[in-house]
């Protein structure tokens, strides 16, 4: 197979394997409960919530203090909820964005420009978005039977991933 053949090849196709969402408050309690509760309604799904690694005072949290709450989205859902954030992004990415194994990731500042309605009682979040690309044939390395490792040049590199986001959202990268 040429060089130049490589793009036709199903097999070098990028899909999205998942989208992470993570709302952080910084405090657990009431505040953590209605963040929890917007990421319900954004992914219909049920958050996990995240503890703080060790004690900060400045910052006023305490080590295993519940501070922030993620959710996983994959498939079609996943896809939804991107195009959604990346509307509100206007397709603007910086190159900072990007990671070297091929993901990326951006932070919005208000969770109804997502679509949600907006309730006082709630209050408004900011949330960070993860978006994690593989390529098929990524299971071999994840399988329990028999696993083998991805070969350098079927990984996705960062430049990949910003090609990807190029193509498939015409998105503009900073």
């Amino acid at each position: 197979m040429a060089e130049g053949d490589k793009s036709s090849n199903v097999m070098r196709q990028l899909k999205i394997d998942k989208l992470v969402i993570n709302c952080c408050v910084g405090e657990s309690g009431d505040r953590l409960t209605r963040a929890a509760k917007v990421l319900e309604q954004l992914t219909d799904k049920k958050p996990v919530y995240s503890k703080a690694r060790y004690t900060v005072r400045s910052f006023g949290i305490r080590r295993n203090e519940k501070i922030s709450v993620h959710v996983t989205v994959r498939g079609f859902k996943a896809q939804e909820i991107l195009d959604r954030a990346l509307k509100v992004k206007e397709y603007e990415l910086k190159k900072v964005n990007f990671c070297d194994t091929g993901c990326f990731g951006f932070g919005i500042n208000e969770h109804i420009d997502l679509g949600l309605k907006y309730d006082p009682s709630t209050g408004i979040f900011g949330m960070d978005f993860f978006v994690i690309l593989i390529r098929p044939g990524y299971r071999v390395s994840r399988r329990k039977c028999k696993p083998a490792k991805v070969g350098r040049g079927h990984k996705v590199t960062k430049q990949d991933s910003m090609n990807w986001f190029q193509q498939k959202y015409e998105g503009i990268i900073l």
